[in-house]
């Protein structure tokens, strides 16, 4: 990108962040909303798909059609006893239609669709939780003009974090959790310093740039590609998390926390819980909670450790998949299904064998935990090679090593 278009940019980001906050601060009802609401939605257009191949503009019209279509099913449906599932399911339907239907069997035009994929995971669970949200009551139902600008609050919409609409509309009550400007601004920077700078740093001795170069490498070469992805995977995704919520904090809006120190983890379950934090409260909420309870009925309480079992291996399963297309992130989740399985039984056992008072003396003990944090930080490391690289590529590194 040239320093001017640069300038550019972080001109029209100011301009979006001083006007959210002056609107979330400063204006009040059906006009806050509209102003809002355009405010996001012009906020799309020009960061995503202005300056961009103008056969672009019915993907964008596309997208702003769905977000129509699915606020309508909520309308509709939220309450409905029978029909709430209808309503739940349309926005994960446009997840998996970009993901996996060829754009040709719905289009003739073969537009391209690439910017359609902006923010289609994350919108797609948003929109399904408030459902869920709106039934149970926990939120009254959202105008369309709240359901837009929620949707397409620019902070979260690209990577999230998937930020649940209880928690954005806290912004717009009469008291609103107040974030001070500085500690906002320094969000921001820390985010930046972790996508931009460790983050670069990190990439550079990923798989990519350290094993794709026409050259034979040892295997201590992939040892070291295995830690600076998981490093850089952390400071991309974490760093850009963190722009993202210091941004909507200066704004005004709360937005969930996404990582909690994952590095240490000491299992794989604990690590979920401090990764990606917010993929794995809706994963709970919306496919654990419910299957685990149906599985329960289903071969009785007798088995209940076994339905959680099966349940995990479900998640992850949908874990590995919602991050991409290809049997590799398939791959992915097994291999974290594997490891909290392995962890929900070894914990069962220990519990039988040292009973409750031996395993808390196990749980405190200071060398065991470094040891488990040790591994789960390793196991954790060499999951992600599934992540990060697909068969052809696999197949690649492997010919390389000697």
């Amino acid at each position: 990108m040239r320093l001017f278009d640069q300038f550019v940019l972080l001109f029209e980001l100011c301009a979006y962040l001083l006007l959210g906050r002056w609107i979330v601060r400063r204006l009040q009802g059906s006009l806050r909303q509209l102003a809002f609401a355009l405010l996001n939605l012009a906020g799309l257009y020009v960061f995503f798909f202005f300056g961009q191949d103008s056969r672009l503009l019915p993907t964008f019209v596309a997208y702003l059609g769905w977000i129509v279509l699915q606020y309508a099913a909520l309308r509709l449906f939220a309450r409905a006893r029978r029909m709430v599932w209808l309503a739940f399911f349309i926005p994960l339907f446009a997840l998996v239609l970009v993901r996996y239907v060829p754009p040709s069997l719905y289009s003739s035009a073969h537009l391209p669709y690439g910017p359609f994929f902006i923010g289609i995971s994350y919108l797609a669970f948003r929109a399904s939780h408030l459902v869920l949200e709106v039934r149970n009551g926990v939120v009254p139902m959202p105008t369309f003009l709240e359901y837009l600008g929620f949707c397409f609050f620019v902070p979260t919409i690209s990577v999230g974090p998937i930020n649940p609409y209880s928690n954005h509309r806290l912004g717009f009550e009469t008291a609103p959790p107040a974030v001070p400007i500085g500690r906002a601004l320094l969000r921001i920077l820390i985010g930046f310093v972790k996508f931009k700078f460790l983050g670069s740093l990190c990439f550079q001795l990923t798989y990519t740039n350290l094993l794709f170069d026409d050259h034979f490498h040892t295997w201590i070469d992939l040892a070291v590609a295995v830690l600076f992805y998981y490093l850089f995977l952390y400071c991309n995704f974490a760093g850009f998390c963190d722009i993202a919520i210091g941004a909507a904090a200066f704004i005004g809006i709360p937005v969930a926390e996404n990582f909690a120190n994952p590095f240490g983890a000491r299992n794989v379950r604990e690590f979920w819980n401090r990764w990606h934090i917010t993929l794995s409260q809706y994963m709970r909420d919306v496919v654990f909670a419910p299957l685990s309870r149906f599985l329960v009925r289903l071969l009785g309480p007798a088995n209940l450790n076994h339905a959680i079992a099966i349940t995990i291996v479900v998640v992850f399963l949908l874990i590995g998949v919602w991050h991409g297309v290809g049997w590799n992130f398939a791959a992915f989740g097994a291999v974290h299904a594997a490891g909290v399985v392995t962890n929900h039984y070894y914990s069962l056992g220990l519990k039988r064998w040292l009973g409750r008072e031996g395993f808390r003396i196990y749980n405190e003990n200071r060398l065991i935990r470094a040891a488990a944090v040790g591994l789960t930080f390793c196991y954790c490391a060499v999951s992600l090679f599934f992540f990060a690289n697909s068969l052809d590529e696999m197949k690649h590194i492997f010919s390389v090593l000697s």
